[in-house]
């Protein structure tokens, strides 16, 4: 039999590489409550072990709709021990982004609540896929068609042993979910490889330690989330798992935890930028970071001057590369608009669209190569095929050519290698960290038959990074209000993709060459929008 690697090459070894040389060091901590190493190998292979007695396949996909709890990491990493493909899913999402989710990804087991399983049940057990439920917590709800079973049962080991399906780094690992340009969220497929060697690049130069606390604030669907987790594992340190309601939560858990690595996106740090910080809060705080859209540099200043002990960190990153850049803390008083360099063992090109590099402060696309490129688009070749090329590496002598991932993005990069963002490609939205398909938006706004057009298009927000901006021309003899538009889409999205202002037009909406509404030139019309004056001046 081959012996083991010492190097985790998987993302269940990160768990038992520590619990090998430190059992009883703490890996999770969550409402009061600690989980050593050993104890999390043992509940995921647990979790493991009852996926294959209930007939899991290599690569089949098993969703997370969990609040941050010790399951849901469990769950996750359980799931790849098995050789399954783990699905975390946002618990902000509806009912029918969830049930999407569970049909698009042939998902056929899910890991859930009671009380959301109550909300999901109906529209879940159309998906003809799913078969087994794993409920955690307390609470008597029934299914249809479904297998109901209580996590606890669900762990019970069976009497023989089920082995474990064969995997290597290059296999899937996980489908993170991602709003996409044409409406439905679209399904990023990461890779043993993509995660386990992102977690260590980003370790490297956040110089993680197995003495580190780190607070994850974030989703766990998102990737920036999900590094939090992967991360301290990565080097034995402590995940904080929190959700929470209001930002003053945030720096009580700062000061009660000890915390040492906060990352947050911009609507938070803004947010606790602007609070009273209780003595000692941040006093453990050894690194503050940002990403999923730019840091404003007032916003940066007052964290700076709040957390003087505190380096900062930029960060750029897509969820179809992981984790592309950073701007290192000695960098920040230079650089502040920076997204910085390519992370460590990655390279990110600028590149025209002919495929040639571009000269410095020449605006290109930002492609990005190396080991965290995911594998494509599940279920979706025509996208795949569109973000992730074909990288031609001159004078090499390979005829097999990478793939790289095409961002979408406009970047320039100076004179000194460091690179600038400029703006997207595409239209989607970039909002509080999110990026929110204006299709997907659209769509639940027609469905009001009084509707007759409708865009949704994003506008530079000082807080947000883009508010959502919605027009609508209500259907001839029809009188519509803005608070309509808006209920309407708090019933069936979530909080963060509810429109900031609606728009009532008198007349058809501009279309541009191809006869399509031009969300451009509205997104220019209303540019000004959120700007401080205007804001006033609607106040």
């Amino acid at each position: 039999m081959q012996a083991p690697m010492k190097a985790p090459s998987l993302l269940q070894h990160l768990t038992q590489a520590v619990a090998r040389q430190t059992p009883d060091a703490i890996a999770l901590r969550h409402a009061g409550q600690d989980l050593g190493y050993a104890e999390l190998v043992a509940m995921q292979s647990a979790f493991a072990q009852g996926l294959l007695a209930h007939g899991l396949q290599r690569g089949e996909r098993v969703a997370i709709f969990l609040s941050k709890r010790f399951e849901a990491v469990a769950a996750m990493l359980g799931t790849a021990e098995a050789g399954g493909v783990f699905v975390p899913v946002n618990p902000l999402l509806k009912p029918d982004q969830v049930a999407h989710i569970l049909s698009d990804g042939g998902v056929r087991v899910l890991v859930t609540s009671p009380d959301r399983w109550r909300l999901l049940a109906a529209a879940a057990e159309q998906c003809p896929s799913l078969q087994h439920v794993v409920l955690v917590g307390a609470g008597e709800v029934k299914a249809q068609r479904c297998h109901l079973l209580p996590w606890p049962q669900w762990l019970q080991t069976p009497s023989h042993p089920h082995a474990v399906h064969g995997v290597i780094d290059a296999d899937m690992a996980a489908i993170l979910y991602t709003s996409g340009s044409t409406g439905k969220p679209k399904g990023v497929v990461v890779s043993h490889r993509n995660m386990v060697s992102g977690a260590a690049s980003v370790a490297s130069y956040l110089n993680n330690g197995p003495q580190d606390r780190l607070l994850a604030v974030l989703p766990l669907s998102f990737d920036a989330g999900l590094s939090q987790v992967t991360t301290a594992l990565t080097v034995g340190a402590c995940a904080v798992l929190l959700d929470y309601t209001l930002p003053s939560e945030v720096l009580q858990v700062l000061q009660r935890e000890r915390i040492t690595g906060l990352t947050a996106v911009p609507p938070l740090w803004i947010q606790l930028a602007e609070l009273k910080w209780p003595d000692g809060a941040g006093q453990h705080l050894r690194y503050f970071a940002n990403t999923g859209g730019k840091m404003p540099r007032d916003v940066l200043s007052r964290l700076r001057a709040l957390l003087p002990q505190a380096s900062p960190y930029l960060m750029y990153g897509l969820t179809e590369a992981f984790r592309s850049t950073y701007l290192p803390p000695q960098e920040v008083d230079a650089r502040p608009d920076s997204i910085g360099r390519a992370i460590p063992n990655q390279e990110v090109l600028v590149l025209r669209p002919d495929g040639t590099e571009c000269d410095a402060d020449e605006p290109g696309e930002l492609v990005h190569r190396g080991s965290t490129v995911a594998l494509g688009y599940w279920n979706d070749p025509e996208k795949t095929a569109e973000r992730f090329k074909p990288l031609p590496r001159p004078g090499s002598g390979l005829t097999c050519p990478e793939l790289a991932v095409f961002s979408g993005d406009t970047v320039r990069r100076d004179a000194h290698g460091y690179l600038y963002f400029i703006g997207r490609q595409d239209e989607m939205i970039k909002t509080s960290g999110y990026r929110i398909s204006p299709v997907e938006l659209e769509e639940v706004i027609y469905s009001d038959a009084r509707i007759a057009e409708v865009a949704a298009f994003g506008v530079t927000h000082p807080r947000l990074g883009q508010a959502i901006v919605t027009v609508v021309l209500p259907r001839k003899g029809e009188v519509l209000e803005p608070e309509h538009v808006q209920q309407l889409c708090r019933k069936q999205l979530p909080a963060y993709m509810v429109p900031s202002h609606v728009h009532i037009a008198a007349d058809s909406l501009p279309r541009n060459a191809n006869g399509k509404i031009d969300r451009k030139a509205l997104s220019q019309h209303f540019a000004g929008l959120f700007q401080p004056s205007n804001q006033q001046a609607q106040a």
